[in-house]
């Protein structure tokens, strides 16, 4: 009734339509009636275009639809989609009347659950895994006594003041360099992204500690996404994680060089205790005494022992075994030179042979003679020009031919 009037939805099959008109009532139908719906299914073929648009699709076990969402509503996603993920998407119906298309149109976009996120953690720990990143010889050592400690957090977040807390007691001397940033939401993993950029182009910090407090898996994403963690394999300043608490873990924390249980365990780790420094400061002359004491007693017992064994009261004999093997070596250091000289002798008299039979005046003196114009050789009877000099060289001399 659908017309091109009223806009019913059916024809009564009396009316012809073009392909434009009924392309048009379609898409009228369609977003009209589908503006606002929600979908749970499948990410396949996910695109995020150099424009910075997303194009995928979403489908079950027996259907699939087209998808886009648009830049500027795919940064609110705070993670990033990935193949075979199941999600909810909320959007409209569009027609694309150029090629007949429908398509969703998507607003927003989360995990279809927990078990979701916890997939995609699972399949890029397993790929950053299989590369490396997490392998031990890639871990950086942490300085003993750092200058400057640069931090990635929120600046109005609890892990930023327990980093204050803890430094202030511990090691008031460091000083601490925060690089603001988003731990949480849309965009939080750029902005990690772009602290750690920052601290790395500074030049003078010591150690860099990204961090926050504890939260649920989706609170922790930012910390899980894969351009974080490569960001902190790049790093060339050593990095700390400290994600959440105790029984949190990250992708962040597998690939950083220390994984620290919360931001203030991270500063233990980090930073010396001012009180054990005193502390040996005070006791130093007295240890120290007795360092030496143990020193020059392990030494002078040390003297005692080689004094008395077999070797120092019998030198001559070591001098002659150390001799002999001394002999041996040189006699297979000069037997390998006799053999190297002895191959490169053969090369050169190989290559002198192959050089004599290549030798021109051999070759003329056997009776052979050179056609040459304009001083270059003439190798065919189609390169020869009959209206030019040329010249004839034989073995013993050269005869100039000029045309007649």
């Amino acid at each position: 009734m659908i017309s091109k009037n009223n806009s019913t939805l059916f024809d009564n099959g009396n009316e012809i339509y073009s392909v434009s008109e009924l392309t048009k009532l379609i898409k009228i139908h369609l977003e009209e009636e589908f503006n606002d719906i929600t979908v749970e299914g499948e990410l396949s073929n996910f695109k995020a275009h150099v424009s910075g648009h997303w194009y995928f699709n979403l489908k079950d076990a027996t259907a699939l639809i087209s998808c886009t969402m648009w830049r500027g509503l795919n940064s609110y996603v705070f993670f990033t989609p990935s193949d075979g993920m199941k999600v909810i998407i909320k959007g409209r119906i569009t027609v694309y009347p150029p090629r007949g298309n429908y398509q969703i149109e998507v607003r927003s976009m989360k995990p279809a659950g927990e078990g979701e996120l916890q997939a995609a953690f699972e399949k890029l720990k397993r790929k950053l895994q299989a590369e490396g990143l997490f392998d031990e010889e890639h871990k950086k050592e942490l300085p003993e006594f750092p200058d400057k400690i640069g931090v990635v957090t929120a600046i109005d977040g609890a892990a930023f003041r327990d980093i204050i807390s803890v430094t202030r007691r511990r090691y008031p001397l460091v000083e601490i360099v925060i690089a603001p940033a988003k731990v949480q939401g849309e965009g939080a993993a750029q902005s990690i992204v772009d602290g750690i950029k920052l601290l790395n182009q500074k030049g003078d910090i010591n150690l860099i500690v990204i961090g926050r407090g504890g939260g649920s898996l989706e609170d922790l994403w930012a910390f899980n996404e894969e351009i974080v963690a490569r960001e902190i394999f790049k790093s060339k300043i050593p990095v700390i994680s400290a994600v959440g608490h105790e029984i949190d873990f990250t992708i962040a924390d597998f690939v950083a060089d220390v994984r620290a249980a919360t931001p203030s365990a991270a500063m233990e780790i980090a930073t010396p205790d001012a009180e054990q420094i005193l502390s040996f400061l005070k006791e130093f002359p007295l240890n120290s005494g007795l360092n030496i004491s143990y020193i020059l007693e392990a030494k002078k017992n040390k003297i005692l022992n080689v004094i008395s064994s077999y070797g120092f009261r019998a030198p001559q004999d070591k001098l002659k075994i150390k001799a002999q093997q001394l002999d041996t070596l040189i006699y297979k250091f000069r037997q390998k030179i006799d053999q190297k000289i002895i191959r490169i002798k053969n090369r050169l008299a190989l290559a002198e042979v192959k050089l004599e039979g290549a030798d021109v005046n051999r070759i003329l003196k056997k009776g052979f003679a050179l056609i040459l114009q304009h001083n270059e050789i003439i190798p065919r009877a189609a390169s020869f020009t009959n209206s030019e000099t040329a010249k004839i060289k034989f073995y013993d001399n050269e005869i100039e031919v000029r045309k007649t």
